[in-house]
């Protein structure tokens, strides 16, 4: 008698497809990053480029992802791409990226984003029960805080994963109705902005407060990390296209869509918060969103704004919870990790353990408090694999030319091209601008071949 071990199901349509595309992408930076990008380029019209060069930019990555994920519609995303493409080691190391950091750290900021928004409408619930204070060095101050704050995130770290481990379905229906629901509020935003005749068009004709001290290109590539982190997310998708049903289709649809929805969100309301805003007061303000629906609607618009970016957190918590836990089962199911992670749930026909160890990993880091720095090091390591998994296009094309492609990418070659060319130019200015970071992402992936003499030795046991 044939033992079947239980697998992943597909249970994911068209529409909760080009949720998690949506959902995982809209997250916590279109309510912040405008101020620190419009105080780094001085300029309106150049903030409004920025966020068209980084949507322009999201595309051509998603247009030869979709390639790519029609083309190996299986669980895991990159990791699958990057073996298909270049072989073991740099899945593995991608896929040790992922799991030991990249992932639990953007679920912990996400989860500790969606606390902080809570508080804003109850403020009664951040309190800090206990702070330690340590003092590991070179005039450097540590603190842990036990509060309301890591509570509720930790709290959703639980539910979310929870969620998600009883089935794909529940993970997919809950990622549907937040993100319809995000959508909705985002452009009720700019509607009252531009509805209410409260802004002046001349405001696009003003500079922010002081003056450019390095070069203008620097500067426009600074901002551009920045919106790039607002759009990252759109690599998500393939990560479950083991679950999608009829991937072939689906896949490049939802990212496509998804992806010049999301473009179009951003640009138009960027412009609905210089219209409204002086750009003094976009580049002074914490806050942006918060600050556009207070001048429009006092507190109860600060109070519309912070119920808006909690939902829209809500739904990229869910989002990266279901996605990032199928790239630990992919590599762990090929021997390139541990093996308990490529199990799944008889039941549920999930990846249970994928998705307790992750919001392991995750809970830590929100105790931890030091995830926004994480955060910081891991967008560098990010988009060396963005250029990699990219660039295996072209392999792929030349090596497998056979191959059934139900999806070619649009404008080849120039598309995947262009997106490389621009992600080198990225990771350079990263280099330069930020050092200590762009050197502790490297650290991260150089840390993984410290594992994987054991990892390789068990993956040829395993094909064997």
């Amino acid at each position: 008698m044939v033992e079947h071990k239980p697998q992943l199901v597909r249970g994911l349509g068209l529409a909760a497809a080009s949720s998690i595309v949506v959902g995982t992408v809209i997250g916590t930076g279109i309510f912040l990053v405008t101020s620190s990008m419009l105080a780094a380029v001085k300029s309106p019209w150049v903030l409004i480029l920025v966020w068209i060069a980084g949507a322009l930019l999201s595309l051509f990555g998603a247009l030869t992802y979709a390639e790519l994920g029609a083309m190996l519609p299986e669980a895991g995303g990159e990791f699958v791409f990057l073996r298909r493409s270049y072989g073991k080691l740099p899945a593995y190391l991608y896929g040790w990226t992922l799991f030991s950091v990249a992932k639990p750290g953007s679920i912990a900021a996400q989860a500790t984003g969606f606390a902080l928004f809570v508080t804003v409408l109850f403020p009664s619930l951040d309190v800090t029960w206990q702070q330690f204070v340590f003092h590991p060095g070179g005039g450097r101050e540590f603190i842990l805080r036990i509060g309301g704050i890591q509570a509720i995130a930790v709290t959703m770290v639980l539910l979310l994963s929870a969620a998600n481990a009883r089935g794909v379905k529940i993970g997919g229906g809950i990622q549907t109705v937040f993100t319809v629901c995000k959508v909705g509020g985002i452009l009720a935003l700019v509607a009252l902005g531009f509805g209410l005749g409260k802004g002046d068009w001349g405001h696009f004709e003003e500079r922010a407060i002081g003056n450019i001290g390095s070069s203008a290109w620097a500067l426009f590539g600074v901002a551009l990390i920045q919106a790039l982190w607002a759009y990252d997310g759109w690599n998500n998708l393939p990560m479950v296209a083991g679950e999608v049903k009829q991937p072939q289709k689906n896949v490049p649809r939802a990212l496509i869509v998804g992806m010049m929805l999301v473009g179009g969100l951003y640009i138009v309301t960027n412009v609905a918060y210089v219209y409204v805003l002086a750009p003094d007061q976009i580049a002074a303000s914490t806050r942006v969103a918060s600050s556009v629906a207070s001048e429009l609607l006092g507190q109860s618009g600060a109070n519309f704004i912070a119920l808006v970016a909690a939902i829209s957190t809500f739904a990229s918590l869910n989002g990266s919870i279901l996605t990032g836990s199928r790239v630990p089962y992919a590599a762990a199911r090929d021997g390139l990790l541990f093996r308990p992670l490529a199990r799944i749930h008889p039941r549920w026909l999930t990846p249970h353990i994928s998705i307790a160890v992750q919001a392991s990993f995750a809970i830590a880091l929100v105790f931890s408090g030091t995830f926004s720095e994480i955060i910081t090091y891991v967008i560098f390591s990010e988009w060396v694999f963005y250029a990699l998994v990219t660039s295996g296009v072209f392999l792929l094309r030349r090596r497998e030319p056979d191959l059934p492609r139900p999806y070619r990418t649009w404008g080849y070659p120039w598309v995947p091209a262009g997106f490389v060319i621009c992600s080198l130019l990225l990771l350079v200015n990263i280099l330069i601008e930020q050092p200590m970071q762009s050197g502790f992402g490297l650290l991260i992936i150089v840390s993984g071949l410290l594992f994987y003499p054991m990892f390789r030795k068990r993956n040829a046991t395993q094909e064997a």
